[in-house]
């Protein structure tokens, strides 16, 4: 999966298209997936890539569309360890995300 998500990125920058990198930077519990997994978002709001799916995936998300718009690069810290909205959130973990621009 890594050698797709880094010819998406060359793919991107060879175009000019700007996107974001999302990249699991450190788990703490059990968390769908682990440290190193990528995602990148592009401008349209399509993404190629998961760092877990679900709630937790889609906070990301919008955070990756705030940093394609003009905001800062920063981590992103999804608790998969509260039932939100009813949800069952059964991984019972902590995910840092590190969200950047690539131009």
């Amino acid at each position: 999966m890594h050698d797709e998500i880094y010819r998406e990125i060359a793919s991107a920058i060879e175009k000019k298209e700007p996107l974001v990198l999302a990249t699991v930077a450190r788990t703490r519990g059990s968390t769908p997936r682990k440290t190193g997994a990528k995602m990148v978002v592009r401008e349209d709001g399509s993404f190629f890539g998961t760092i877990g799916g679900g709630c937790g995936e889609a906070e990301v998300w919008q955070e990756a569309m705030d940093v394609l718009s003009g905001g800062q690069p920063r981590i992103v810290t999804v608790d998969l360890t509260e039932p939100t909205d009813g949800e069952d959130k059964i991984c019972g973990g902590v995910m840092d995300v590190f969200v950047e621009k690539l131009a």
